[in-house]
């Protein structure tokens, strides 16, 4: 247990608008991310959403670590994006390259306004 859960509602991102609704583009973005700050890639899964007139609406996906996880959700609709980072630090602490991971991850997407927060989670008493 003994990790640490980082979260982030972004609003009005200005990123390139592909990377609001293009699946593996954001899961190319994410991995590769999550690669570059040191953590260890077991699987993902990016799904497209698709809106009532056949346009792109959105995309939520997870990559999978040995660490943890990286979720993201984003509305193109409302320029917005949630994020979750969480990494175990039981048999290491992860807590820099998680920090890393999701300032990239937030630097990525530009928004105008953001709301973090920092989670401990399962520590041991």
């Amino acid at each position: 247990m003994n990790g640490l859960h980082l979260i982030a509602d972004l609003h009005g991102c200005q990123c390139p608008l592909p990377l609001l609704h293009d699946a593996a583009g954001l899961a190319e973005f994410c991995v590769g991310a999550c690669k570059r700050h040191g953590l260890t890639v077991v699987g993902q899964l990016f799904h497209p959403f698709i809106d009532a007139n056949g346009q792109p609406a959105g995309v939520t996906g997870t990559v999978v670590l040995a660490e943890s996880h990286l979720a993201i959700h984003t509305w193109p609709e409302i320029s917005g994006v949630t994020l979750d980072v969480y990494v175990c630090n039981f048999s290491a602490d992860n807590s820099t390259l998680a920090h890393a991971l999701f300032d990239e991850v937030i630097d990525q997407f530009a928004p105008t306004q953001k709301n973090t927060q920092r989670v401990l989670r399962g520590q041991l008493r």
